[in-house]
């Protein structure tokens, strides 16, 4: 059906694409909201109409797109599916009364919507509708047009139509399109001790510099607040042991001044002491760890004086511990319950640490694991910020490393909390970038897997600092496997594989520099706090008027994919969990996508990576509507999801170490971000020995970043907290008794969900699904 021209309706001709025609009778019968049809009936009605095409092509050399949508209403009608034709009709006269509304008024909407970008926000407050909503800024553009208007308006002005019509057939995904028009980037990892140096500005006020940990914290959860309004994606720290350690010793300082003033009073032996020279030694010091012999000349080695300084360090450091878990606790508390977005959502946060050896930066890690594992305030397994320990050999992976406790207490934590994640530096792909006594070039990853180092625009210093990925976009795998697979050939078209995803990386490359040219074209004044802060690299260079290509260019562009293993099992018949020559084929797939990349990179000078998807929504979205093309067809399209990026599927029955042997690989071919989990299942705080074995595989099998899922309940009653079948080990009450039932968190790719949210999604996702394994 290759030869049929169809007749659009501005009288343009198009090549016949039949997923169009898939796509609108799906969201026919989507719009019913209903169960009582499957994609099975879809798919009948989709084999019908296409049947009628092929005859009508026969003996017309046009067919038009209203003719097209009159084929499926009477088909509809004539397999007595009446509520969808009805629900189909009425759309279909809708968007045809809004066409001639929208084509009448569309000349004035543009002119509108132009003039509100285009008015310098140097020049005007009228966008600011009230004292705390900016409506020059990315948010508070998004509530003056609403995202589906945002969505569309991209659509109309600012995507090419093979842009769009790609994703809305399915054959793409283009991620968080309704921001397209705002121009925002998607994510950034936080340069704090920049931000902290001389103080920031929020937009409405400007903020001194923090002198004590309970500052920094509180700091820090500001800036990541305010860096959530200017971009649509998360916000990272890189290094929050670094950072945070200043903190930790101002507080010192301070604790320590005043207890030695304190205690040397009580004594009455302040007199006789040099309290301006002690003042001047403490705040000359550059750690917690003293000799405190230093102070004799101060007390003209008084021995008594002496002692009594030495319980002053031991109460000073004593209250900063205290103090610094205080704050931990109030950044965790904070980040779970501070909103953005004028109010939407928390902030998507993630914080890296695990590698800062001194008492300070130790100090930092301890307490803050220490406040994860306590929980919110009646015990809840905090949301966010996703923690991150970064593993690395020398500092904290072997028993005689410096901060190997606090990896021994960050397994026992995560076996609590499923937070922290683990990092690992020292596999090849990530160990290549690491210089060592510089923490800026330790890997670190945001949320859920993103991950950005190599720079072709600065590479002297290939660091995180600074940056993040501007915009990502998936392609799907699986219906190209379909496509050219054994289930339509008798033996695999390889070749026509290849073409079909060459086409559609070239597509999703030239969108991806589409959104980046309008991402440059925005201003300083756009992202007050991204920009105007320096949070971006180099950034402070920036005048009002510069193009912003000038700093962006440090970002990433990525483009990703989904459902490796169902495309393999509809190519070959295999996934690559099952074979050796499926996981070839994987991995020569995902290294063609890889090498494509890189090309790009040389060619456009810009960051082209290539990223494992975080399935998401998405995954659920590609295979709706495939099993409305193709039909159900077994282990690819009929589950309810595909499988994540390049991951096991995770009903096939396989060893934990088999599963990383054969994923690891695919971590060093997506340099955009990469993840892979494992699950088990009983109560992994009664077995950490087991919890750190899984860790060490990770670590042996060369992967980037790695997370173990098991299950996290909570019975509000009593505030236990482990795992609760049907009674609770704590007070025995069961479920269904009382006003509430039982709380009960999961990963979904990589945020944790809750009971009271969406906790029903997450049984249904792949995250929850994946087969457990014993402890």
């Amino acid at each position: 059906m290759t030869n049929i021209i169809i007749l659009k309706r501005d009288n343009q001709k198009a090549k016949f694409n039949g997923e169009k025609i898939a796509v609108a009778i799906k969201k026919g019968f989507d719009s019913l909201e209903s169960d009582k049809y499957s994609g099975d009936d879809v798919n009948h009605v989709y084999n019908a109409v296409l049947t009628q095409i092929e005859e009508l092509s026969k003996r017309e050399e046009y067919i038009s797109i209203e003719h097209i949508q009159d084929l499926i209403e009477r088909e509809l009608l004539r397999q007595n599916f009446t509520d969808v034709y009805e629900s189909f009709a009425s759309y279909r006269n809708r968007r045809n009364e809004s066409r001639k509304i929208f084509i009448s008024k569309q000349h004035k909407f543009l002119k509108a919507i132009e003039k509100l970008n285009q008015k310098e926000a140097i020049d005007n407050d009228d966008k600011r509708e009230n004292a705390n909503v900016d409506g020059n800024s990315p948010m508070g553009m998004m509530l003056q047009f609403g995202s589906t208007i945002s969505k569309e308006f991209a659509k109309a002005y600012q995507m090419d139509e093979d842009f769009y019509e790609a994703h809305d057939s399915g054959q793409i995904h283009i991620h968080d399109m309704d921001f397209l028009p705002m121009g925002t980037t998607t994510c950034n990892q936080i340069n704090l001790e920049q931000l902290f140096e001389n103080g920031f500005s929020t937009g409405h006020g400007h903020l001194r510099s923090p002198r004590d940990i309970m500052s920094y914290t509180a700091l820090a959860a500001i800036a990541i607040q305010s860096n959530q309004n200017d971009q649509h994606g998360g916000q990272s720290i890189p290094a929050f042991d670094h950072y945070m350690a200043p903190g930790v010793l101002l507080t010192f300082k301070k604790q320590l001044k005043q207890r030695v003033y304190d205690f040397l009073e009580i004594a009455d032996l302040l007199e006789a002491a040099d309290i301006k020279g002690i003042i001047k030694h403490i705040d000359k010091l550059d750690s917690l760890t003293i000799d405190t012999k230093d102070f004799s000349k101060f007390v003209k080695d008084d021995e008594k004086s002496l002692q009594i300084i030495d319980k002053a360090y031991d109460k000073a450091l004593r209250v900063t511990d205290r103090i610094t878990f205080q704050a931990m606790e109030a950044f965790i508390h904070n980040l779970n319950t501070m909103h953005s977005r004028a109010g939407a959502q928390v902030p998507f946060s993630s914080i890296n640490f695990g590698t800062d050896i001194t008492p300070e930066g130790r100090m930092v890690v301890e307490n803050y694991l220490k406040a994860l594992d306590k929980g919110l305030g009646k015990g809840e397994t905090p949301i966010f910020p996703i923690a991150i320990f970064k593993v690395k050999e020398g500092v904290n992976y072997f028993p005689e490393d410096i901060n190997y406790d606090l990896f021994k207490l960050a397994i026992k934590v995560s076996a609590k909390r499923l937070f922290p994640n683990f990092s690992f530096i020292d596999s090849p792909f990530n160990k290549q970038y690491y210089k060592e006594g510089r923490y800026e070039t330790e890997i670190t990853y945001m949320g859920c897997r993103t991950r950005v180092m190599s720079d072709i625009n600065d590479p002297e210093n290939e660091e995180v600092i600074g940056r993040g990925n501007l915009s990502f976009t998936s392609i799907n795998l699986v219906r190209l496997g379909i496509k050219h697979g054994i289930l339509t050939h008798e033996t695999p078209d390889i070749e026509g594989f290849y073409e079909e995803l060459d086409h559609l990386i070239d597509l999703t490359k030239y969108q991806l520099l589409e959104r980046y040219r309008i991402q440059c074209g925005k201003s300083v004044a756009n992202f007050k706090f991204l920009l105007g802060q320096g949070v971006w690299k180099n950034s402070k260079s920036l005048k009002p008027k510069d193009n912003l290509h000038k700093v962006l260019k440090h970002g990433s562009l990525a483009f990703g994919f989904i459902g490796l293993a169902e495309c393999l099992k509809a190519l070959i018949g295999q996934h690559h969990g099952e074979s050796a020559e499926a996981q070839r084929l994987g991995l020569e797939i995902i290294q063609h996508m890889r090498d494509r990349a890189d090309a790009f990179t040389e060619e456009t000078h810009l960051n082209f990576s290539l990223i494992a998807t975080p399935a998401e929504g998405l995954s659920g979205r590609f295979v709706s509507i495939d099993r409305s093309i193709f039909g159900s067809i077994e282990d690819v399209t009929d589950r309810s999801f595909y499988t994540n990026s390049f991951h096991v599927p995770v009903y096939y029955d396989i060893s934990i170490k088999d599963k990383l042997a054969i994923e690891a690989p695919y971590h060093a071919l997506t340099n955009g971000g990469h993840i892979s989990y494992v699950e088990l299942d009983g109560d992994t705080t009664q077995n950490l020995e087991a919890f750190e074995e899984v860790v060490r595989m990770m670590h042996d099998s060369e992967i980037g970043y790695g997370a173990i899922n098991h299950p996290v309940d909570r019975d509000p009653a009593c505030g236990y907290t482990g795992i609760i079948n049907d009674e609770c080990p704590s007070c025995g009450r069961h479920e269904s008794e009382g006003d509430y039932g039982f709380e009960r968190i999961r990963r979904i790719t990589g945020y944790l969900v809750g009971t009271l949210d969406r906790f029903n999604d997450a049984k249904r996702s792949e995250e929850s699904e994946r087969v457990k394994h014993s402890l």
